[in-house]
């Protein structure tokens, strides 16, 4: 599989509410009470929460090159972490 993720080290705001769009419903299911912008806020001085932060946009990457490529991700084994 191509590294579609290698361009998300510095995504542009754009790519990022993109993105965001993916997982932040996911998200706030996941963590009741709690949005996806309370975690981007906590991960500005978290690491836990950045580590959390950076798993949610790589699930959200893996989604967007499902969308576009329709590539079966499931059998993956190629993660290639976000660093936001």
């Amino acid at each position: 599989m191509r590294n579609s993720y290698a361009n998300l080290s510095h995504p542009s705001e754009e790519q990022l509410a993109t993105l965001e769009s993916l997982i932040r419903d996911d998200y706030e299911r996941c963590h009741p009470g709690e949005t996806l912008d309370d975690l981007k806020q906590r991960a500005s001085f978290s690491r836990e929460d950045r580590g959390l932060l950076r798993d949610w946009m790589t699930v959200a990457a893996m989604r967007q090159q499902s969308a576009v490529g329709g590539a079966d991700l499931r059998h993956s084994r190629q993660i290639v972490p976000w660093s936001g």
